[in-house]
């Protein structure tokens, strides 16, 4: 609480006195650990978000006009879904995912007004919530995984995969690489001892997707961490940061393929490593495979403008979309098939556009967009639609565009005089 009332500031909108402020950061840090903890419902995070949605709204949070377009893509999105499901309304468990589907477009727009003021500081206290919640997670599918915990294996584990916290393996081996990256960022850029403190932490939440077996996620947790570290090269402000970089970024490769051979020493570890690493699993090949469902299922849906209701594709094929892109238009037709993409690729058009401006908490929106670009090309083969993680980054995404543009504006005052003028008001006299 100490730190949340005295980290740095960045353009705050409001004036708020400091036990405010420190109560405020407090509790995006709350919930950015809680995060982590969804194998039961509601979770931990529903009651987080909620709990700090009263509190921001009761200490100042407001709607701006800018985030408009992003509350009517969300509105139509769900509402094509809800359109959809009154005929499958009494259907199991299709109350439920309707119920959940607004409330995480309730957390998008949370998290954009929140993140939006007082950026810098509510972002770092969001990196080190979402730290702690990793680490909890990655020790607890850890621990089952080697069955450390008295008859936890069956809680932290499925199929003999570790999935900790979560439901799903694929779910938690997604969800650890946001964290992963801010702490590899860490490792990279710190002194000595932070550093070697952040790489023993990278090297747990690797571990832990490691043995969440999920192709997606390995191959996530590369192709991001390469970006990171290839867009902090080029947004080095020195030499020396840049070689500094490169040569940790070197040494934390040749560790984590040292720590992948020695778990390949494993039987149980190195057969279920050449399984899962395998690509042509079974299930996704054939005309019912899941590249032949998306074929099928775009087929389908250009015929279906209110498309078939949520949770009802296995009605007509043995298995799930593994599409979300697919999924909006199955589960909420034209509209929300429509509305879906459209808000996930302006979001990553527009995010491209900030990579390079320098702002205080530019590492965090680097590390913040890799994984989410990540996650979207990840949505195209796995069904991301109620990921909590995946919502809270694209609202955080939304946040940091706002802030960047009112950080510009006070940040170069030729360009905050132009705005003044532009909007009508008298430009000051030379003198």
């Amino acid at each position: 609480m100490a730190y949340a009332a005295t980290a740095g500031e960045s353009l705050p909108s409001i004036t708020a006195a400091p036990g405010v402020l420190a109560l405020q950061r407090a509790l995006v840090w709350l919930v950015g650990a809680s995060i982590a903890i969804v194998f039961i419902e509601p979770s931990p995070y529903e009651l987080a978000t909620l709990a700090a949605s009263v509190i921001f709204f009761a200490t100042g949070a407001r709607m701006r006009l800018v985030f408009m377009p992003l509350l009517l893509l969300l509105f139509l999105l769900n509402l094509g879904y809800s359109i959809s499901a009154v005929a499958v309304m009494d259907r199991p468990n299709v109350p439920s995912w309707i119920a959940t589907s607004w409330y995480m477009a309730i957390t998008v727009i949370f998290f954009a007004m929140v993140i939006s003021e007082d950026t810098a500081a509510r972002l770092d206290m969001l990196r080190r919530g979402l730290i702690v919640g990793a680490m909890i997670a990655a020790l607890a599918g850890i621990a089952g995984y080697f069955n450390l915990v008295p008859g936890g294996r069956d809680l932290l584990t499925l199929y003999d995969r570790a999935r900790g916290t979560f439901k799903d393996p694929n779910v938690f081996g997604a969800f650890l690489v946001l964290p992963a990256l801010l702490v590899l960022q860490s490792v990279v850029t710190d002194k000595f001892g932070k550093a070697f403190r952040s790489a023993i932490v990278f090297g747990i939440i690797s571990l832990a997707i490691l043995l969440a077996f999920s192709r997606a996620a390995w191959g996530m947790l590369i192709i991001t961490s390469g970006f990171v570290l290839a867009l902090m090269v080029l947004t080095s402000r020195s030499q020396s940061q840049r070689s500094r970089i490169i040569v940790m970024a070197l040494v934390t490769v040749v560790l984590a393929a040292a720590l992948v051979a020695v778990l390949l020493s494993f039987d149980s570890i190195a057969q279920l490593f050449k399984e899962r690493a395998s690509l042509d699993q079974s299930y996704d090949e054939g005309r019912f495979g899941r590249f032949g469902r998306h074929i099928l299922g775009a087929e389908m849906a250009l015929g279906l403008p209110f498309g078939i209701g949520p949770l009802q594709f296995t009605r007509y094929f043995p298995e799930d979309t593994h599409n979300s892109y697919l999924n909006a238009f199955m589960s909420g037709g034209w509209l929300s098939g429509v509305c879906y993409p459209a808000l996930v690729f302006v979001t990553v058009l527009t995010g491209f556009r900030y990579l390079f401006v320098r702002v205080p908490w530019q590492p965090a929106y680097l590390a913040i967009f890799a994984a989410f670009l990540g996650t979207v090309g990840e949505s195209f083969i796995i069904d991301t639609d109620h990921w909590r993680h995946f919502w809270m980054m694209l609202g955080t995404m939304w946040g940091m565009f706002v802030a960047a543009e009112r950080w510009k504006a006070g940040a170069d005052p030729a360009q905050a005089r132009e705005r003044r003028v532009g909007k009508g008001a008298q430009a000051p006299c030379p003198p």
